[in-house]
């Protein structure tokens, strides 16, 4: 029986196995993995989904009001501005909630970041964002193909926020998907961090 060949791969590498385009797994990333002479992958991976993406902001405060009307608003917490795209799974949907909860981006006593939100009992904001999504690839003026359409994108951001308010263990604040928001905070810091749910890094 031929034995695997070991293959060193970098997290955005796809592979070819059986006629289909599969990206490995997280779970799999900077190692070594064993391919078998005829290309088939010897290791377990999952069919390529595209990423949502999170831009995250520690903020002392922060609101989005619609109208001239405040419809959320938090102390100090974390602003989240979220994009929804296609492909977007419900395991996206759980990873990045747990990841932004237990993200350590708030001081200890010794000054660290070394807290979460989830510690220091702080509040959270999220806001749909599909210009995330932008590409400006071609010509100057952005296109958002990659973003999910509402029928597609408001139920997941649905969803995301459900999951978040079940991490946190309380009301999460939002803006209203598809509004023209403005959007006020002070970030605190200023610390700015962006996620997304496939590269997981």
């Amino acid at each position: 029986m031929p034995q695997p060949v070991f293959y060193q791969a970098t997290v955005r590498e796809k592979f070819t196995h059986l006629g289909q385009c599969y990206r490995r797994t997280a779970h799999c990333n900077g190692k070594s993995h064993r391919l078998w002479p005829n290309g088939d992958v010897a290791f377990v991976v999952q069919k390529y989904k595209a990423p949502m993406r999170a831009v995250i902001q520690r903020v002392r405060r922060a609101s989005v009001a619609i109208q001239d009307s405040v419809k959320g608003r938090i102390e100090k917490g974390l602003l989240v501005l979220l994009a929804v795209e296609e492909t977007d799974a419900a395991e996206d949907i759980e990873w990045l909630s747990g990841k932004i909860v237990r993200l350590r981006v708030f001081p200890d006593a010794a000054g660290a970041m070394n807290r979460s939100v989830l510690e220091t009992g702080g509040d959270l904001l999220v806001i749909s964002q599909f210009t995330l999504y932008a590409s400006t690839r071609k010509g100057n003026r952005p296109s958002f193909t990659r973003s999910a359409s509402p029928v597609v994108a408001i139920p997941r951001y649905e969803a995301f926020v459900k999951r978040l308010e079940a991490d946190l263990g309380k009301t999460v604040a939002t803006g209203e998907f598809g509004a023209d928001m403005q959007v006020e905070l002070v970030n605190d810091g200023p610390v700015t961090i962006i996620i997304d749910s496939k590269l997981r890094e």
